[in-house]
């Protein structure tokens, strides 16, 4: 089994501002195990947010070339995160057809289109393009500043459009409760990581009208029990469980406490979007439009079309 990897950069169409800082570009981490004769392929996106860099995500990939080993031992050998994911999934992408008899994928899936931070105008001037291009899920990029605003200048631009929140652990300044209530006539499906992982226990004394989510809090199933209480929706991104036989197993744990399912991604093309599918197959939502937020995704790459990936 031979492994190899490359730093590769995508340009995104826009800046993409989130709680954490602004990007122009998106970094990624390509995998590429060859094994009789195939080729499978994987990527990630180291995190600093995580404690990940470019470097130390390709030394955990160094560290295990040479050896042989299938997604179960893989588990055994790198930690749950970006570098385990790029490998796990290029492992799934060389034996795709390992998946469990009757697994399809359906031949749409609706996707969330991002709107990142900016001010109220630029937000909602996004929002109308999305919904002109078809959009029936939004998710808007917020930090503590200007929530309502924001919020209520994109609902104004998509006023029938399901909108969904993602505060990235931004809201440890604002009245949690507070805050809820003043977006809830706005119609939000769900508020994303409103506090910072480290200090989310605030939320069990939360009456919240709007379903939680958990991002930075939620990375594999041994995380689902802490959770229970303070969310009642995990997203599920394959760089934090380090991979789909992880993320499956998240799923199915997080289920069995009765949370729903999301799926997420970190920008990137359309080898880490495709990887995730057979999550989102199932999620009740779905963020995966990483790979059309780049202007040169990779040849051969998922069709997204009026909102939804086209498969």
């Amino acid at each position: 089994m031979q492994i190899s990897a490359q730093i590769v950069t995508y340009t995104l169409k826009r800046p993409f501002t989130i709680s954490r800082g602004s990007r122009t570009q998106a970094e990624v981490v390509q995998v590429t195990i060859e094994k009789d004769g195939k080729k499978g392929l994987g990527e990630c996106s180291p995190t600093g947010r995580y404690g990940e860099s470019f470097d130390s995500v390709l030394a955990q990939i160094d560290s295990v070339k040479g050896k042989a080993f299938d997604r179960s031992q893989l588990k055994t050998l790198l930690p749950a995160g970006a570098a385990r994911n790029a490998l796990d999934c290029a492992l799934w992408d060389l034996e795709s057809e390992n998946f469990p008899d009757g697994f399809s994928l359906p031949a749409r899936i609706q996707t969330a289109m991002t709107v990142s931070i900016a001010t109220p105008q630029e937000m909602a001037d996004e929002a109308k393009a999305y919904v002109e291009q078809g959009a029936t899920l939004i998710k808007v990029k917020l930090n503590g500043d200007e929530v309502f605003e924001r919020l209520s200048a994109v609902r104004a631009a998509a006023p029938d459009t399901l909108l969904i929140v993602d505060a990235n652990e931004a809201w440890g300044n604002l009245d949690i409760e507070a805050t809820i209530q003043q977006i809830s006539p706005l119609n939000i499906a769900m508020v994303e990581q409103p506090l910072p992982a480290a200090e989310d226990e605030a939320l069990r004394q939360i009456n919240s009208s709007i379903p939680l989510c958990a991002d930075e809090s939620c990375h594999t199933a041994d995380d689902v029990e802490s959770l229970v209480g303070k969310y009642q929706m995990v997203n599920i991104k394959l760089d934090k469980t380090g991979g789909l036989t992880a993320a499956f197993e998240l799923e199915q744990a997080a289920r069995a406490k009765g949370m729903q399912v999301m799926v997420g991604c970190m920008l990137g093309s359309s080898i880490a979007m495709r990887a995730a599918l057979p999550v989102a197959a199932t999620a009740v939502l779905v963020d995966l439009d990483g790979a059309f937020l780049i202007s040169d995704d990779i040849q051969g790459g998922l069709h997204y079309q009026n909102g939804h990936i086209v498969l």
